[in-house]
Order: structure tokens, then sequence, then C-alpha cells
């Protein structure tokens, strides 16, 4: 190949990396920058002025804020290790070569996280009221002397929450954990078999070794998920009661189309997420040792 036919592939190549390189900086970078440069402004979106630091200032002493991050933060220390835990074993026993029927298993756990949101919230609010399902089984089994408040009373709409996108989001992760088991050699296992171990040692000796960058990538991706948590919570309880189950991004969803547009504030609280998520995803890789 000369010189010159070499050189008419490699500017063919460039063109085909050029227009998605156009595309992410119109469509990612550029809001990106704007949407930083909107949060040191205030006043009404037609108006806007600069106001330097004072949107952040305001965080401070706002309650709204405070509620909304201390709840965030709850449904990720709480739902997020329960949900890769639980993920990890689903995939770790539908891996058994034994059992049968394991195609309908995986499909009927990934299914939830494909299921039309405004539906499952709909069967998850009559589910969990005060005369569902849910209530009528525990006090028929005793475990409850009367009704569960699980749409009025904070914390146990809290639960409900994390129920819900434990629910949703399981069989997800799940997918990534048997496909990583899948490229784990089966005669680890069959060694592991004649050794004497069980399917639990199994588990912490092979299974969780060899899926670290897995585990580590799923931790992150449910990480930033959590933390943009929106959907559930405003089509389950709408952030009650008494913004009990607020989170960031419902009340950066209420600061620009609910209360009175304040485009300057909403961006500002916007980037508090990005920055968390820099800092836990920094503090995950450290912890699982990845550079």
């Amino acid at each position: 190949m000369n010189t010159k036919k070499r050189y008419s592939l490699f500017a063919k190549g460039d063109g085909f990396v050029l227009i998605p390189v156009i595309l992410i900086t119109l469509l990612v970078f550029v809001p990106m920058v704007m949407a930083l440069v909107t949060s040191f402004k205030s006043g009404p979106p037609t108006n806007m002025t600069f106001n330097g630091i004072g949107n952040y200032q305001r965080m401070l002493s706002d309650t709204i804020f405070r509620k909304a991050f201390t709840n965030t933060f709850f449904y990720l220390l709480i739902q997020v290790p329960i949900m890769i835990l639980l993920a990890l074993v689903l995939s770790h026993l539908l891996n058994d070569k034994k059992l049968k029927f394991k195609g309908f298993f995986r499909t009927a756990l990934f299914l939830p996280c494909i299921t039309s949101l405004v539906s499952y919230s709909l069967v998850m609010k009559s589910l969990f009221s005060s005369k569902g399902l849910v209530n009528n089984f525990l006090m028929n089994m005793n475990l409850v002397s009367e009704p569960l408040q699980w749409l009025t009373d904070p914390f146990w709409a809290k639960v409900l929450i994390i129920i819900s996108i434990t629910w949703r989001w399981t069989g997800y992760n799940m997918i990534f954990f048997v496909a990583g088991m899948q490229n784990i050699d089966p005669e680890m296992y069959e060694a592991a078999e004649i050794d004497g171990a069980s399917k639990t040692q199994q588990l912490f000796k092979i299974t969780i070794p060899n899926l670290k960058p897995v585990i580590l990538f799923t931790t992150i991706t449910s990480t930033i998920g959590t933390l943009q948590l929106f959907d559930e919570v405003q089509s389950i309880t709408g952030g009650g009661p008494g913004n009990a189950t607020t989170t960031l991004s419902q009340y950066i969803y209420n600061l620009s189309f609910k209360y009175t547009p304040n485009f300057g504030y909403a961006a500002a609280v916007s980037f508090v997420i990005v920055v968390c998520i820099i800092l836990l995803t920094i503090v995950q890789k450290k912890v699982a040792g990845e550079d």
C-alpha cells in the first residue's frame, strides 16, 4: 500500500471519529459548561444576573436541600449494597449447571428493569396501600397488629422506595455478573467440589475474586443511578410525606418546573450531584485497588 492510499484511509478513519466527537462536544460538553456558568447566576430565566457563589452558599441554609441530600445518601448506603449482594447471590445460583429452566429464571429476574415505570409504580402503590396485599399478608401472619402506612409514614415510605428500586434493578446487575461468571474457568469449580468446598465457599473464594472488575463496574453505575434517583420517588410517593422521600434530582426538577423557576440554583444543586459522583467513583476505585 503506497503512502498516498494509506493517508487516504487514515483521513477517512478520522472522518468517522470526527463526527461523534463533534456531536458529543455539542450535546454533552457545551451544555455542561453552560450549566456550570448558569449555576453562578440567579433571577428569572429571562433575566438572569451573575451571583457568584451565592447559589452554593444558599445550600448551607436550605432545609429542603439538606433533606434531599440526606435522603439520597440514605438510599445509596442502604439500597446499593443490598442490590449488589442480592444480584451476586442470584447470579451464582443461576450459574449452576444442574439448575433447570435457567433461561426462564434469568428472563423473569431481568424483566422488571424493562417494565413500564408508570405501570410498576401503580402496582407498588396498590400492593403497599393500607389495605393492600402486603399489609394483609403481614397481618394474617401476625407480624404486625395494624396496617403499615407505606405511603404516608416517613420511614416506611423510604423503605418502599428502597424495595421498589431493588426489585427493578437487581436483575439488571445480575446479567452483568452472569456474563462475568461465564468467563471463569469451570475447572476451578470442579476442583473446589473435589476438595469439598460448599457453594458458599466457592462464591467467596472463586466467584467474587474473579468478578472484581464487574463488581466495581456495577457498584459505580448503581451509585450514579441512585444519586440521580428521580422516577420511582416522583411516581410512587411524589417526594412525600413532607419531603421525607425527596431526592436531589427531584428537588432539581421542583426548582426548575414546580416552584418559581430558579434555573441558577437548580444548576448549582445538579453540580453537587456531579461532585458526589466523581468523589465516590474515586473512592470506590481506590478501595477496589484500581488505578
